[in-house]
């Protein structure tokens, strides 16, 4: 054991300068992570796909939907901080194995959940609901664990790539969801997109817990990686400073603008194409416009190297691929708004969609040149006020659509939005490390 710590202590002076992960190793947890987030978001689109097909059979109003849709991002709000503290404390792994096997479950049991809630009587939609926000806590954790996983495995230099590709995942179970659910879903019922994609994700834990976490026990042990572990253990986070400066804010509020956006349309884009689009086949509409993201994901990481290369600082390439970002969402919600065309509608969801990619490789990744010592406990919090968006504008959007049945509405709203976004972070973002 001696060799080993010694063989350990030359191969790493310094977490910062040095991952710690072989390069196996970033391949295994790089091919499972993306997978995970893939299932993560298959889970999560589930039910907006669905959503149509439910409130018909269950007789539920747009103020209904509007309540199970929002209701995952009540519960998605409530452990961000907690699953980025518990994984810079015990190891993002554990806390990611332990959640996905929570909404693996959870979405493989819902056609019981929905079934059951009747007995329920004046009940049944809070109970679903209740189910819905256990499910959103049980997802919260993921991107802060993943985040905290990354920083902890990976140097200062590779962490941002490499955490902006896995988001991609997202784009990768959406699609999943729209092309495999629209079938299952045309072929046999509902119930049976909630099954496959759950037992789906409960393989995805199983491949998690018992290939790439068991490589771990036959690593060498790395005293540097134990140190600044332990420090970061014992330490607590200093948020005062954090709170005490500007760039952290702009940091947090711009996440929350983009994140209303994607949200909103992430839970109503099905109902969107379904209503004013009803001969439009579905898995075309729920396909299409997430085929955008993992493209402009690689384009904004693409486009981030060349500018940092060039000695670009590393705020101005992190506004500027924001700034593209919202320039164009904001170009094609303000033409959705205007357009009853169908495929003027397609091509417009599928910019927006893919400005996220540029969010990703921006905003999303902000954290870890503000906080790279707390970067899982300060996304925790960043993707807590995020998801507040995710709950109030959902929510709204339902209920804009049961008063006024206007969507250019919805659709101006969270242009105006993202406007605000746009200024805070132009005017008071920054990647410069503040701990």
């Amino acid at each position: 054991m001696d060799d080993k710590i010694k063989f350990s202590l030359l191969r790493n002076e310094l977490v910062d300068n040095q991952s710690i992960w072989n390069r196996q190793e970033k391949r295994v947890w790089f091919i499972t992570l993306l997978t995970g987030t893939c299932m993560l978001y298959s889970t999560r689109t589930t039910m907006p796909l669905l959503v149509p097909a439910v409130a018909t059979e269950a007789k539920w109003s747009k103020t209904d939907s509007g309540t199970v849709l929002s209701s995952f991002f009540w519960g998605y709000t409530l452990t961000q901080v907690v699953g980025g503290y518990f994984s810079d404390r015990f190891g993002g792994q554990r806390v990611i194995l332990f959640a996905a096997i929570g909404w693996s479950l959870l979405t493989f049991l819902m056609p019981n959940i929905i079934w059951e809630a009747p007995y329920f009587k004046s009940y049944a939609i809070p109970f679903i609901v209740t189910v819905r926000i256990i499910n959103g806590a049980f997802q919260g954790v993921h991107f802060p664990s993943m985040i905290s996983l990354t920083s902890q495995n990976l140097c200062s230099t590779e962490r941002t790539s490499f955490f902006g590709l896995l988001t991609s995942g997202s784009a990768m179970g959406t699609l999943l969801t729209g092309i495999l659910g629209s079938f299952v879903l045309d072929y046999f019922g509902w119930s049976y997109v909630f099954r496959v994609i759950g037992f789906m994700g409960i393989a995805w834990a199983l491949i998690l817990r018992y290939y790439a976490m068991a490589g771990e026990r036959n690593r060498i042990i790395n005293v540097s990686r134990l140190c600044v572990n332990n420090k970061s253990s014992i330490d607590n986070v200093p948020w005062l400073r954090y709170f005490s400066r500007l760039s952290f804010w702009a940091c947090v509020l711009t996440h929350a603008c983009e994140m209303n956006c994607f949200f909103v349309l992430l839970s109503w884009l099905p109902t969107y194409f379904h209503d004013g689009f009803p001969h439009a086949k579905g898995w075309v509409v729920n396909m299409i416009p997430w085929l955008s993201l993992p493209p402009s994901t690689f384009f904004a990481k693409y486009l981030t190297g060349r500018l940092l290369a060039r000695d670009w600082s590393t705020s101005t390439v992190r506004k500027i691929i924001q700034s593209c970002c919202f320039a164009a969402q904001n170009l094609a919600l303000f033409t959705m708004s205007r357009t009853s065309d169908f495929y003027t509608a397609l091509i417009c969801m599928t910019i927006i969609i893919g400005g996220t990619g540029f969010h990703n490789n921006a905003v999303t990744v902000n954290p870890q040149d503000l906080a790279p010592s707390h970067s899982g406990s300060v996304f925790g919090l960043m993707n807590t006020v995020g998801a507040v968006p995710g709950f109030l504008g959902v929510y709204l959007a339902g209920h804009i659509l049961e008063v006024t049945q206007s969507w250019p509405m919805v659709f101006s709203a969270a242009a105006g939005i993202n406007l605000i976004g746009w200024f805070i972070f132009i005017v008071f973002g920054s990647a410069e490390a503040i701990v």
